[in-house]
């Protein structure tokens, strides 16, 4: 069978469906390699489609065993990709069609659809896996309410909605709410269940489960704590109730994504569930509340109301980021998840804006849908969200989600749904807002200041640079948070958002005693890139006194970047104002220690090579992470005298706690661990190594070793502890790739996919090793180019099998065209050879297409 050509699918071309679907009752009869589905569909012609239609089915990989329309059997062949029932053969009116097809989920390896991880069958379905396991319209706004049969010996059988019958060998589900395909989920193992239960605010109850492998029971109850405390917060800031007789979590080995929010059975990547202080980190702590979180969200801003195609797909992913962002704050530090958030941004959607794969956060077309599950779809979908409730306001917020849940529940909505409930509850005109959502790329904010007679003025100029397909753009609606401070430290003008909807604009703050210093874009408020000539000492005077935590933070990071830059192109030494401004800083306790934490955090090579290259530099990989590394050497040396007292002031000597507070004391120990083992010959970090109470503190630890070229001891009495354990495992091959040397980093990872725990068709480990080589700035862009070779090696080792996490993969190549004329050759050669490969999957052609198009 020849795969399908590629075929390019545009907003502009969405039409609804031909028939309506009221109801879908699906029979599984399992088995490992020939299970079959039975399903029973009941249809009706679409009112809003004139005349007599066809009715084509999406297929993929499927046996067609019989088809039937009210009964009656008809004769039709399925084609590569679906199935097509001519019109002749369909009433004009209601029937049912009931088709039976075969599937062997034990040989699907794309973990898409019906598959085995383990022994255990699960599925995956979004965005279009469900044509996988029978003829159905795969589409987001087909939406019908699911009874599901499923018949197995294994003992726990699951799927959508309520539990209505069971019996030795099968088991019933009926899901009362109206969804689309690709929230189908069935779950079928070996499987045992931490349980509890929650009230609703109307004094429902709630039965709860988290259902996981035996073994793995004892590691569920901070994700059940907080599942308990998301479906709690949904009710308290956002109204919203839950609307099931039982919410079901399964943990799976093998999973393409970190979770997805099947209506009432949530699949989840075990990692972002199973926790113990002896084997999760803080990291994993926070990364499990926060994508509990979302996928639960996901039940109203994405399940009850969905997106209506897939080029919608922001409307539910940056939405609902935006809300786990909004509770994480909520349970954490605001300032701190903020510059989490803004860190990520700027290392993942920024270099996606001003690379190759630059795309609106609407996109107007593509060709494989996986590939759009994007930086840019996820997180400036959730900055968008954000600077629209900042001009709008907290109460015009809550009134317009208010007439979104309203309008549109049970419905698959659009943009324009969306932006049309706050110009309906706030009055306000939200044309110009839009383009946010219909052009790609990072504006850049150039910012002038004057000062006459009292009188201060801010005059600011947004450029929208041209991106893939899109060479000019009007200006946007920007939100610019601006505070003013005396220069004696002192907040004259608190937190002010200035609108600006022109290409120049200036803003005035009169009545002023003196010329304040200015603490601009508060927050972050609006995602662009800050122009502004700014001195040393006007950065370390924020640094000191800004009230708002995120441009504190943002002041020691440009003096940080100044001076990295300077270190690169000039060979200057690091900078004396930035070592005594970090000294003050770290030792100064009225500070939350997280925050201080992240301050000590050098800026990562990638982003000074972004930094550079948006400077006119061409960035030199080898020079970034030699001055990276002299400035961490410098800061060290600066630091040590009190580095011991500090890391004996952060250690707690109780029981381990997940808390924030926790957190933040951990991370500052752990920093401050980091910046010792630079000058102690790495005596301070084998001792933490060994009385490590928990797996944060281990891993602080041996990456400190590892950073100095050490710890092959530690390493290998990781390995033996923890050498059954995949998911700590993870930890032990990611840790040696990220922080290999430069020259060793190919052959770091060569040997590491020679071990024998080296499962490359797990995406998790898969993720470990050859993800962690791109992250690895200066090993994978070593002039060799044996970091680009061993990268494309990989990806069409992985493609035939698994094709959606191989094109994932395959943005490491993003970046290549800011780097010199050599390293280019290189990369070029490896996204030629990639694209010259036969049955090259069309998720992998298309990311490596529009990579190497960049190049000319």
């Amino acid at each position: 069978m020849t795969a399908p050509e590629p075929r390019t699918v545009y907003l502009a071309d969405y039409r609804p469906f031909s028939h309506l679907i009221d109801r879908v009752e699906l029979t599984f009869r399992l088995a490992p390699q020939a299970t079959r589905v039975a399903a029973r569909l009941h249809l009706r012609p679409n009112p809003d489609c004139r005349g007599h239609h066809v009715l084509r089915l999406d297929g993929e990989d499927l046996r067609l065993i019989s088809a039937r329309i009210d009964g009656h059997a008809v004769d039709v062949t399925p084609d590569d990709t679906g199935l097509t029932i001519p019109a002749a053969l369909l009433p004009d009116a209601p029937f049912v069609l009931e088709t039976e097809v075969e599937i062997a989920p034990e040989g699907n390896t794309a973990l898409e659809g019906l598959y085995m991880s383990r022994g255990m069958y699960c599925t995956q379905c979004e965005a279009e896996g469900f044509r996988k396991i029978t003829f159905y319209p795969d589409r987001p706004d087909v939406m019908a309410r699911f009874h599901v049969r499923i018949e197995s010996d294994l003992p726990v059988l699951l799927s959508n909605g309520n539990p209505v019958a069971h019996g030795p060998g099968w088991a019933e589900w009926d899901d009362p709410w109206p969804k689309p395909a690709y929230l189908f989920a069935l779950v079928a193992g070996d499987l045992v269940a931490h349980r509890d239960s929650f009230t609703t605010a109307s004094g429902r109850k709630v039965d709860l489960a988290i259902w996981v492998r035996p073994g793995d029971l004892d590691r569920c109850a901070y994700a059940m704590d907080s599942l308990i405390r998301s479906m709690r917060w949904d009710e308290q800031v956002y109204g919203r109730e839950y609307d099931l007789d039982v919410f079901n979590i399964v943990a799976v080995d093998d999973f393409n994504m970190g979770a997805m929010e099947n209506k009432g059975l949530n699949i989840f990547n075990s990692k972002l569930v199973l926790a113990s202080p002896e084997t999760a980190t803080d990291d994993d702590y926070a990364r499990i509340e926060a994508v509990i979180a979302h996928e639960y969200f996901h039940n109203w801003t994405g399940n009850r109301i969905t997106c209506r195609d897939w080029f919608q797909l922001c409307l539910k992913e940056g939405l609902t980021v935006y809300r786990d962002q909004q509770f994480s704050g909520d349970m954490r530090s605001h300032a701190v998840k903020r510059i989490e958030d803004v860190l990520a941004l700027r290392a993942r959607q920024f270099r996606e804006d001003q690379g190759p794969l630059a795309h609106p956060v609407r996109p107007e077309s593509f060709i494989e849908i996986n590939n759009f599950y994007t930086a840019t779809v996820y997180e400036k979908g959730a900055e968008i969200i954000g600077m629209l409730k900042t001009l709008v306001g907290d109460d015009g917020y809550r009134k317009s989600l208010d007439l979104y849940f309203d309008r549109h529940d049970g419905e698959a909505a659009t943009i324009e749904d969306w932006l049309k409930v706050f110009e309906d509850a706030t009055g306000r005109d939200l044309a110009q807002f839009k383009r946010w959502y219909s052009e790609a790329g990072t504006p850049r904010l150039s910012v002038s200041d004057d000062w006459q007679d009292g009188t201060y003025t801010l005059t600011f100029t947004q450029t929208n640079p041209p991106t893939p397909g899109q060479p000019e753009k009007a200006p946007k609606v920007l939100p610019i948070a601006v505070g003013l401070l005396n220069p004696n430290g002192d907040e004259v003008v608190p937190t002010t958002v200035l609108e600006m909807t022109e290409t120049t604009q200036s803003f005035r703050f009169e009545g002023l005693a003196a010329k304040p210093v200015p603490s601009i874009l508060r927050g972050f408020s609006t995602p662009v890139v800050l122009d502004r000539a700014s001195s040393p000492a006007e950065r370390a005077f924020l640094l000191a006194h800004d009230t708002d935590p995120f441009n504190r933070w943002e002041a020691g990071r440009a003096l940080a970047k100044d001076m990295l830059s300077a270190m690169v192109t000039d060979g200057a030494p690091p900078a004396a104002d930035w070592l005594e401004a970090l000294a003050r800083l770290a030792f100064d306790d009225t500070l939350d220690p997280a925050f201080r934490a992240l301050a000590l955090r050098l800026p990562s090579e990638d982003d000074m090579a972004q930094t550079l290259h948006a400077a006119g530099h061409v960035p030199d990989p080898d020079a970034i992470h030699a001055a990276r590394r002299a400035a961490g050497d410098a800061l060290a040396a600066r630091l040590a005298p009190r580095l011991p007292g500090l890391i004996a002031a952060l250690t707690d000597a109780g029981p381990f706690h997940a808390d924030a507070a926790a957190a933040g004391r951990r991370a500052l120990r752990g920093a401050a661990l980091h910046l010792i083992t630079r000058t102690d010959g790495g005596a301070a970090a084998r001792a933490a190594f060994a009385a490590a109470g928990n797996m944060t503190e281990t891993t602080a630890a041996l990456s400190a070793l590892l950073d100095i070229g050490q710890g092959e001891a530690e390493l290998a009495a990781f390995e033996t502890k923890w050498r059954h354990d995949r998911l700590v495992m993870d930890k032990w091959f990611m840790l040696q790739t990220l922080l290999a040397a430069p020259d060793r980093t190919a052959a770091t990872v060569e040997r590491l996919t020679r071990h024998p725990d080296f499962d490359w068709k797990n995406p998790n480990r898969f993720r470990a090793v050859i993800g962690a080589l791109s992250a690895n700035h200066a090993g994978f862009h070593h002039a060799s180019g044996a970091g680009y070779r061993l990268l494309a090696d990989w990806l069409l080792t992985l493609d035939p099998k698994n094709p959606q996490t191989a094109a994932r993969m395959s943005t490491a190549f993003e970046t290549w065209p800011r780097y010199d004329g050599i390293r280019q050759a290189l990369v070029r050669v490896e996204l030629d050879r990639i694209l010259s490969t036969p049955g090259l999957s069309r998720d992998l052609t298309e990311m490596a297409g529009r990579m190497l198009a960049a190049g000319g």
